[in-house]
């Protein structure tokens, strides 16, 4: 996972130093140190990571230590200050024009994800409500329209293409025309890449921009590059202009110095990242967000958001109903189970959980447990499913048998199972589960920062 090797240093640095009653300049030093260090070995840009040790130390040593906070939890915090600034501050917003349709122009090099994430964009586009249409403008590489026919079919979202023309200025001035007839109010177009930056690639975007006029030039970078990622950046900065970036593949085994230095180097903000292969996978990318995961503090605000987009309105009302009845059994069960599968890993929805990323550290969290989780409840009856105390020593041995597990797997998740039974039952006296959802929305995720666990 993104961040993982600088996650954990950065996470043991803090651990070190934040129950400190007293912090010796000698102890800032050797903290600083390990910061620089772990920042290098992310492949952090060297003259970035030299200013940001310098302002820590500054502001560590020149700071008034606030009375509720220990003097190494005002460290850390002063790190996290520093850490989110660095990631770019503030949240940066696609540029939407108040005079339809906005136009988007997808650049970046070859293999770094830009048809897969034109199709993201779309979708999360089409979630906040407008009616996206896709343009295919790669006329170069093999199978490059079809790729993206296909996820816009995989989508249902509209595709524009010309098939038969290589005229990439003339397919970007259609597709405006095809956006009012259709009614489409946000044209992506899907650029071609190169494997290497040239000067005819360049050219070609400068006249595509030219002709069109886009409100937002968004560059796809693959955070697996490392430094090279930043190096690209501020090419396509120089030559054609970009808006913002989007950073793909954040769910590989990269060191992350990607997203640590391109909004400093270029001085234009990451504006979403991917972090999986699926279509969902798509997020608005948070500073503030980022640099509390990084610090194993948690993301409680992007939990809600997910729980948000997958569990609806009336499964919040059934389930809530459930509860009220003391009706949680396992069909219940495995309906939530589906619903934290929507959201992503489960490994990585752990980590967001304020300090719990902190203890998990490099530990993996077998995705697979789910799997055998449902396995077990499909081999139950309807009876056993609403009534689990009816599941005794022989039920066990068939269910383990139906499901390829063994009795040992299925004693443990009936035991876990009990655990949250009484977990929904406690829950019972709220008023629901989306009030819940509601009030945690508006709790200052810095609130949840110095909770010790």
């Amino acid at each position: 996972m993104a961040f993982e090797g600088l996650s954990s240093k950065l996470q043991g640095i803090a651990n070190k130093f934040r129950g400190k009653a007293r912090i010796t300049e000698s102890d800032l030093k050797e903290m600083l140190r390990e910061v620089k260090l772990a920042l290098l070995e992310a492949d952090v840009n060297y003259k970035i990571v030299k200013d940001f040790i310098a302002t820590i130390q500054e502001k560590a040593l020149g700071q008034d230590v606030l009375k509720s906070l220990t003097p190494g939890q005002q460290v850390i915090k002063i790190v996290r200050d520093e850490l989110i600034e660095l990631l770019g501050g503030t949240d940066s917003k696609i540029n939407i024009s108040p005079n339809p349709p906005t136009i988007i122009m997808m650049v970046g090099l070859q293999g770094s994800g830009k048809t897969t994430t034109s199709g993201k964009l779309a979708n999360i586009l089409r979630k906040q409500g407008k009616k996206p249409l896709l343009v295919a403008c790669d006329v170069y590489r093999p199978a490059a329209i079809k790729q993206l026919q296909v996820v816009g079919a995989q989508l249902n979202i509209p595709v524009y293409a010309e098939e038969n023309s290589k005229d990439v200025v003339r397919i970007a001035r259609n597709s405006i025309e095809e956006a009012y007839k259709k009614l489409n109010d946000v044209i992506i177009l899907d650029t071609a890449g190169r494997l290497q930056i040239d000067e005819v690639l360049m050219n070609e975007l400068k006249d595509v921009k030219s002709a069109v006029k886009p409100h937002e030039i968004l560059l796809v970078v693959d955070s697996m590059t490392g430094q090279e990622a930043v190096n690209v950046a501020e090419t396509f900065k120089d030559s054609v202009g970009i808006d913002g970036l989007i950073l793909t593949k954040l769910d590989g085994d990269t060191r992350g110095g990607a997203a640590l230095s391109v909004k400093k180097v270029t001085g234009r903000p990451i504006k979403y990242i991917a972090t999986g292969e699926k279509m969902n996978d798509i997020e608005e990318f948070h500073p503030d967000r980022m640099a509390q995961r990084i610090l194993g503090m948690g993301d409680v605000l992007s939990i809600i958001e997910k729980a948000e987009e997958t569990i609806s309105a009336e499964e919040a009302e059934k389930l809530e109903e459930q509860l009220r009845k003391n009706r949680f059994d396992l069909d219940d069960y495995l309906t939530q189970l589906k619903q934290i599968k929507k959201m992503g890993s489960f490994s990585s929805i752990l980590k967001m959980i304020p300090g719990l990323g902190s203890k998990l550290g490099d530990v993996k969290v077998d995705d697979k447990e789910l799997l055998r989780i449902e396995s077990m409840i499909y081999s139950m009856t309807k009876e056993e499913r609403r009534n689990p105390k009816v599941i005794n020593g022989q039920r066990r041995l068939r269910i383990a048998k139906g499901s390829g597990t063994t009795v040992e797997q299925l004693n443990k998740f009936m035991k876990s199972f009990e655990m949250t039974q009484k977990m929904m039952k406690e829950m019972k006296s709220e008023k629901g589960m989306r009030k819940m959802m509601k009030n945690l929305k508006g709790v200052d995720p810095s609130a949840f920062n110095d909770m010790k666990f």
